[in-house]
C-alpha cells in the first residue's frame, strides 16, 4: 500500500488544479483568518499542509501523493494510481440511477477535495435536518480518510430511499466491534487527514463513526452497521433511514397518527414514524416544527456537537458556507487572490453587477427569492438564462445566489449530460473563459 506521504518527484506544480488550490486556500482563510499560512506562496503553503514534499539528501521535491488525491484532476492522479474512482450515485428504489456522477465525468476534476464538497452540497439540500446532512457528511469524510486509494472498485456513495451505503477499498485498521466506540486513531491516510483536519472537517480521535451512531441514535434511526469483504477487501457502512422498532399502546398510536397528519411533515417514511417518544407533548412540538425535531432534541444535539463535533466549532466552514456567497462581500465574487488560472489582463474575476443585463437578472430573480427550488425550476432558469447569452460559472453564482459548485454539480453537469448545454470550450474544460451554451438543437427547435 502506498503512504500518502509519499513525494512524487516527477509531478509539479503544474499537475494541480488551481482552482481547487484556490478554493481550499480560501476555506482555510475562512477558518483561520489571522493564521500565518494565509501569506505563503502556493508552493510553500502546500508544503505547510502536507500536499508537496522534499527529499532532503536529494534536495528533490514534488507532489506528495496526498496532495495528488486532493488538488490534482483525475488523469493525472489514475497514472499514479490505476484503481482510482470516486461515484456518487442515487436512486428511487429501481435499478435506473437519478443522480449520478463519477470522478471520470470530465466535467470537474474528479479529485477527492472536490467530490467531498460536491457532495456536501446535494446532502445539504437533500436532508432539511442539519444534524442528518453533518452525520452523513461526518461518515462520507470518514469514507475519503480511511480508503485504500490503491484498491479496487472505487469509493463509492450510494443513496436509496430508506438508507446511504459507504464503500471504499481497504479493510479496518481496528476491531470491527470498535468502530462506533472507539476513540484511538488509527490512520491509513495522515496527510489526508491532515489536509481535511485543517478546514475543520475531521479529527485525529478515532470518533467520526461514533458521532455518527449517537446522531442515529437520537433520531430513533436503526443502528449503522458496518460490514467488511475479505475475498474484495472493502469495507461498507450503511445508515439507514428506518426506525427502531418498539411495541407501542394503542392510544401512543392514535396520538401520534393525528399528530403526523397535521403536521405537513416532509419526512413521509412510514417506517420512520415507528418509533414514537414516550412523551406526548414532545412528539406534538418535534411535529410542528419546521425541521421536524423538538427543541429539546436541539438542544442535546447541540449540547453534544459543542463537545464533540467539529463542525460546530468556532469559525467552522459549515456556519459560514451557508451565507459566504449570498451577501455582497461573498469571497467568491471577489477574486483577487494570485491563485486562479485568469489571464494576467484579466486579473479580477469577480462579477460586475452593472455588467449584468436586466433581462438576466429578471430571469434569474425566483432564485434568489427563494432558496429551496425543485430542480426542474432551477433548470428552467439556467436554460432560459443561457438561452440570452453563454454564462460562465461565476455568472451563474451570481445571479442566482448559489455556490459555484452546487450551481456546477446539482444543475450545470446535469444539463450537460442531458444535451441541453453544451461547453463553450468541450475540448479545454478548464479554460480560464468556460462558459455554458443553450445547445444549437433545442435553439432550433
Amino acid at each position: 500500500m502506498l503512504q500518502d506521504n509519499l513525494i512524487l518527484e516527477h509531478y509539479g506544480l503544474n499537475e494541480l488544479n488551481f482552482d481547487t488550490i484556490k478554493s481550499y486556500r480560501d476555506r482555510f482563510a475562512e477558518v483561520k483568518p489571522a493564521h500565518p499560512w494565509n501569506a505563503l506562496e502556493t508552493k510553500e503553503f502546500l508544503y505547510k499542509v502536507g500536499a508537496w514534499g522534499k527529499v532532503r539528501d536529494t534536495h528533490k521535491e514534488g507532489v506528495t501523493l496526498a496532495g495528488l488525491l486532493l488538488f490534482s484532476e483525475e488523469r493525472i492522479i489514475t497514472e499514479v494510481l490505476p484503481q482510482y474512482f470516486l461515484e456518487y450515485r442515487e436512486s428511487k428504489g429501481d435499478e435506473e440511477w437519478t443522480e449520478r456522477f463519477t470522478s471520470q465525468d470530465g466535467t470537474w476534476s474528479g479529485n477527492i477535495f472536490d467530490f467531498y464538497f460536491h457532495i456536501h452540497e446535494i446532502v445539504r439540500n437533500n436532508e432539511p435536518q442539519p444534524t442528518i446532512a453533518s452525520s452523513l457528511t461526518e461518515a462520507l469524510i470518514n469514507m475519503l480518510i480511511h480508503a485504500d486509494y490503491n484498491g479496487e472498485g472505487g469509493v463509492i456513495l450510494e443513496k436509496q430511499p430508506s438508507h446511504y451505503v459507504f464503500s471504499n477499498p481497504g479493510l479496518l485498521l481496528v476491531p470491527a466491534d470498535s468502530v462506533f466506540s472507539n476513540t484511538v486513531s488509527q490512520l491509513r491516510n495522515p496527510n489526508i487527514v491532515k489536509l481535511f483536519s485543517l478546514l475543520g472537517l475531521c479529527e485525529r480521535s478515532g470518533s467520526g463513526l461514533k458521532k455518527v451512531k449517537q446522531s442515529w441514535s437520537l433520531h430513533h434511526y436503526k443502528k449503522p452497521s458496518i460490514d467488511q469483504d475479505v475475498s474484495m477487501h472493502r469495507t461498507v457502512v450503511t445508515l439507514s433511514m428506518s426506525a427502531q422498532e418498539r411495541q407501542i399502546s394503542s392510544s401512543e398510536k392514535d396520538t401520534y397518527t393525528t399528530s403526523v397528519t397535521d403536521s405537513g411533515n416532509n419526512f413521509k417514511s412510514v417506517e420512520k414514524y415507528q418509533n414514537i417518544p414516550e412523551n406526548n407533548v414532545e412528539i406534538n412540538s418535534c411535529n410542528k416544527n419546521e425541521d421536524s425535531y423538538n427543541k429539546g432534541l436541539v438542544e442535546e444535539l447541540n449540547s453534544y456537537n459543542n463537545d464533540n463535533s467539529s463542525y460546530n466549532k468556532e469559525g467552522n466552514y459549515y456556519n459560514s458556507e451557508l451565507n459566504s456567497y449570498n451577501n455582497g462581500n461573498s469571497s467568491y465574487n471577489n477574486y483577487q487572490s494570485s491563485y486562479n488560472k485568469e489571464p494576467e489582463d484579466d486579473s479580477s474575476n469577480s462579477v460586475n453587477g452593472e455588467d449584468i443585463d436586466t433581462k438576466l437578472w429578471d430571469i434569474a430573480a425566483l432564485a434568489r427569492e427563494k432558496k429551496r427550488l425543485s430542480p426542474n425550476q432551477m433548470e428552467h432558469i439556467i436554460l432560459e438564462l443561457c438561452k440570452e447569452k453563454p454564462l460562465m460559472l461565476k455568472e451563474f453564482a451570481y445571479l442566482l445566489e448559489r455556490t459555484p459548485d452546487g450551481v456546477r454539480n446539482n444543475y450545470l453537469t446535469k444539463l450537460l449530460r442531458k444535451g441541453q448545454l453544451q461547453l463553450k470550450y468541450p475540448n479545454q474544460p478548464n479554460h480560464p473563459k468556460q462558459a455554458y451554451l443553450f445547445h444549437k438543437k433545442d435553439i432550433e427547435k
